[in-house]
């Protein structure tokens, strides 16, 4: 999905996921979502979540945005959106996506040179627009549902199906190297540029939504739907069945077999 229509799925996923924590808690108190069979277990994972962000993540956040020159932000997430086009590409090939993918491995040849390991994003100055491709959209594509939702710790919200894919992309990541110590300062400057972004919706979330839980929960399933889905996911039904399915199942002449119903 490109990165400009993807930014306008996470916006309408926030919206969506307002609405519910501000119009629905009311009205379905005590009432526990299908998707989260879990929530007592993850309300405490994500009670304990926020306590460290609020305490180290998010201040070191706010320090960075501060302190970081504009063009220097936009030159770190470069290069780390640079590295994860590994994990892009194999994705691709995974779910047959064969023209994305030549389109993906040409950013990262483009970026990495020209670009400077990826400092600068040339590739999609000359039209190669970025992708956002996982392990755990590659398994909703040949159709395995996302299953129930989970709290990780430190982690933040997922899924058993995106848990696992998380496993299967880490694996393949330049990030993981053995170097221990680079390891972790790559993934610590990495933590800190991506919370650094999140900070507006934060505040969203904090000033406006009466269950920051649900937010965050809503949020995080509405945009995943979207990514599986490319952009296009078919209609939910409004009954109180859970889904047991959450894999593309519509155009169905055109997705292999193992989608179709």
């Amino acid at each position: 999905m490109p990165l400009q229509r993807g930014s306008r799925h996470l916006a309408r996923a926030l919206s969506l996921a307002l609405l519910v924590s501000t119009a629905g808690c009311a009205s379905t108190a005590g009432l526990r979502e299908p998707e989260d069979p879990w929530e007592d277990l993850n309300r405490v994972t994500f009670r304990f979540n926020k306590t460290i962000d609020d305490a180290l993540l998010k201040p070191a956040a706010e320090l960075y945005q501060r302190l970081t020159p504009e063009p220097v932000d936009r030159a770190v997430t470069n290069v780390f959106g640079n590295a994860s086009e590994v994990v892009v590409i194999l994705n691709d090939v995974f779910q047959l996506k064969v023209e994305q993918a030549i389109a993906d491995l040409g950013r990262l040849v483009m970026n990495t040179t020209f670009g400077l390991l990826g400092i600068f994003d040339v590739a999609t100055f000359h039209g190669l627009e970025k992708h956002d491709e996982d392990f755990g959209q590659t398994l909703g594509y040949w159709g395995l549902g996302q299953g129930p939702y989970l709290m990780l710790p430190f982690l933040g919200p997922s899924t058993i199906r995106d848990t696992v894919g998380r496993g299967a992309d880490w694996a393949v990541s330049p990030l993981s190297t053995d170097d221990v110590a680079l390891r972790n300062t790559l993934l610590g400057v990495k933590a800190i540029d991506g919370r650094a972004d999140l900070l507006s919706v934060t505040r969203i979330a904090e000033t406006a939504a009466l269950d920051e839980y649900v937010f965050v929960r809503d949020a995080y399933l509405q945009r995943r739907r979207y990514q599986v889905f490319d952009g296009n996911p078919p209609p939910v039904p409004f009954d109180d069945e859970p889904l047991e399915d959450d894999s593309p199942s519509e155009d169905t002449s055109a997705k292999p077999a193992a989608q179709q119903p």
